[in-house]
């Protein structure tokens, strides 16, 4: 009787346990199809290698009065309908100032979105010497950086310089081809005469990573077209620059850096900082690691961690809620402002491409028709 019942007891346990993996077969798979996509962010990185050596100051000079403009163009590109954010990263090479050891070159940042430490590197360059090393800073530059796995992020390079490319211990070739298996395009600038680049190997170290070569006149003046919208602009990035709430440890150094490069662009021209004013009006010039504009839109940021005393003197002493309603004041003058900037800019746009004269901007011009030709490959678009 007893084998009996263990034997019932059995025969129990098989059927249930068939009947349950039945139900889990037939079970729609919900789980997975119910969990939303979270949409990725993609990435246009941009490394840019600069010669520092004694006859580039005018280089030097181009990428100091440039950068914005090329920020604004890139402010216009989209990924599969979806704006990508950009990171830049800074080397020199060629200064007899630097370490021989290393090559004479210098990581002088990482990848960032921190524009305005990307234009105080630019300001703080200088001049010095000449042992340009080509494949030795390419090479260190896919070594020593985050490029990425992602396919649809666009990864490029720009070196800029006017000695045989050829120089150094590290062949280009090899440095080519490090850079095709990560995914990365070598564009070149020869500061000189064009075939005089093509003798010197420049168009060869572009051409195996299918990148672009051209050759810049790196003397050349900027050109900058005054328009009629100009002062607007400028008046509103007065505006703009008060909706900025400084927080944390670095708040206080991190206004007066922006406005060290708002002092920066001026020393160029008018027109220079009014296209750093376009620049700062984009999606592109982000501050969420000292601004609570920006940080609030961060999904890890948190109001209760906060520390009072590394707030603007009219926040210590806020509730939390008075603080919210302060920023929310904030963010909606700033997207205000940021609108009538995007406005009168379109304006500007169409003012200065109607009065050009032909003329064009030499490294600027060479970076963007490379970049636009090489996102294009990768279905990135203009709008």
């Amino acid at each position: 009787m007893k084998k009996l019942h263990i034997l019932v007891a059995l025969v129990l346990v098989i059927g249930i346990t068939a009947c349950k993996a039945e139900t889990e077969k037939n079970k729609p798979a919900l789980a997975i199809e119910s969990t939303p996509m979270l949409s990725k962010k993609h990435t246009i990185k941009v490394a840019l290698l600069l010669d520092t050596s004694n006859s580039m100051d005018g280089l030097i000079d181009q990428a100091k009065a440039q950068l914005w403009e090329l920020v604004n163009e890139l402010s216009h590109a989209r990924c599969k309908k979806e704006r990508p954010t950009l990171e830049i990263a800074l080397y020199e090479y060629g200064n007899d100032g630097l370490s021989e050891e290393k090559g004479f070159l210098r990581k002088i940042t990482s990848f960032t979105d921190d524009l305005d430490t990307i234009s105080k590197e630019l300001f703080s360059l200088t001049t010095n010497g000449g042992s340009e090393y080509c494949g030795t800073v390419i090479k260190a530059s896919l070594e020593d950086l985050e490029w990425g796995k992602d396919a649809d992020d666009l990864k490029l390079i720009f070196i800029a310089g006017n000695e045989p490319f050829t120089q150094g211990k590290i062949n280009y070739k090899d440095a080519a081809a490090d850079a095709k298996e990560k995914g990365v395009v070598v564009n070149t600038i020869f500061c000189g005469n064009f075939q005089h680049g093509v003798d010197s190997h420049w168009k060869d170290g572009a051409t195996l990573t299918y990148g672009d070569y051209t050759a810049i006149d790196h003397n050349k003046q900027t050109v900058h077209i005054a328009s009629p919208y100009d002062d607007l602009i400028l008046q509103l990035n007065i505006q703009l620059n008060q909706t900025y709430v400084p927080y944390g440890a670095y708040g206080r150094k991190k206004v007066a850096l922006q406005e060290e490069q708002d002092n920066n662009a001026v020393s160029y021209s008018k027109a220079n900082a009014v296209s750093r004013t376009v620049s700062k009006g984009s999606h592109l010039y982000k501050n969420e690691t000292w601004d609570l504009v920006d940080a609030e839109k961060e999904k890890d940021f948190d109001y209760s961690e906060l520390k009072k005393e590394e707030l603007p003197d009219n926040l210590k002493g806020k509730t939390t809620t008075q603080i919210k309603r302060y920023v929310e004041e904030k963010r909606n003058e700033r997207n205000r402002i940021q609108d009538e900037i995007a406005s009168l800019n379109k304006r500007r746009r169409t003012y200065i491409a109607e009065n050009k004269d032909g003329g064009s901007n030499a490294l600027e011009s060479a970076m963007i028709q490379a970049l636009k030709k090489q996102a294009q490959q990768k279905n990135y678009t203009w709008e």
